[in-house]
């Protein structure tokens, strides 16, 4: 299974990818977590103490050197546009508990350079492989835009899943996402609503995207607020909570044929 999770900044979509991460690893599968969010906070909803010392694959000017055939660093010469990336994962990715490793793909912020750079060609290129030729349960925590899973590859991903909360921002941020997504082919796109405080909440949410598919609600708990400032996996959370996302991962399953 691929899956690829968006919304706006702050509504929850990295914790929530951790949890699928985790859930998914505890029940016997081989999961690959990719943090594709430029602003990277993944590694540390996973329980990665250390996380800030992963170094994102963008910024692994060697290797990036080595496999487009340019030199690290500059713009505007020639370069490979389809390099090796196979390999990358094994290379690359932390182990970070039993069947669960972590790739940290990073972002390109150099201003001038253009669209299209050794950098970005090797994201591209590496995303996919991850879609299209793994074969174990990839799970992206994606920036809001979905745009440069590419035309390519979007028919693969089996599930796009987007984080809302009660509020007209993170609304239209759903709604603009679900267009990328209908522009790109993704056909099956889901909704998790989260700090969910009441009925009334809840009632919003279904009303303000009507037709949408919903997977579930998470409450609102203050422990996973607490574990977010304190860069550390949503383990101590309310039974509630853990329900709640247990419920959404079980739809999601339901949903969506599992590979053996």
């Amino acid at each position: 299974m691929k899956i690829a999770v968006s919304g706006k900044g702050g509504v929850g979509k990295t914790t929530l990818s951790a949890f699928l991460a985790r859930w998914f690893a505890e029940h016997g599968k081989s999961v690959l977590a990719i943090d594709a969010d430029p602003d990277a906070n993944l590694g540390y909803a996973l329980g990665i103490a250390d996380a800030a010392a992963i170094t994102p694959l963008s910024q692994m000017k060697a290797l990036i050197a080595e496999r487009t055939e340019s030199v690290p660093g500059s713009f505007g010469g020639f370069f490979k546009m389809n390099p090796r990336v196979d390999d990358l994962p094994e290379k690359v990715a932390v182990p970070c508990g039993p069947g669960l490793r972590l790739m940290v793909m990073g972002g390109v912020k150099k201003g001038g350079t253009g669209c299209v750079c050794p950098e970005s060609v090797l994201l591209k290129n590496l995303v996919h492989h991850l879609i299209l030729r793994r074969d174990e349960v990839v799970v992206m925590d994606m920036e809001a835009g979905i745009e440069h899973l590419g035309r390519g590859t979007s028919k693969a991903v089996h599930a796009l899943i987007i984080v809302v909360e009660p509020g007209r921002r993170s609304i239209e941020t759903a709604l603009k996402v679900q267009q990328l997504a209908a522009d790109i082919g993704i056909a099956n796109v889901y909704v998790v609503g989260n700090k969910i405080r009441n009925d009334k909440d809840q009632a919003f949410l279904l009303s303000s995207l009507n037709g949408f598919a919903f997977l579930g609600f998470i409450p609102y708990d203050e422990s996973l607020i607490e574990a977010d400032c304190a860069g550390v996996f949503a383990d101590l959370i309310k039974d509630s909570t853990r329900k709640a996302l247990e419920t959404i991962a079980e739809n999601l399953t339901r949903q969506q044929t599992m590979p053996a």
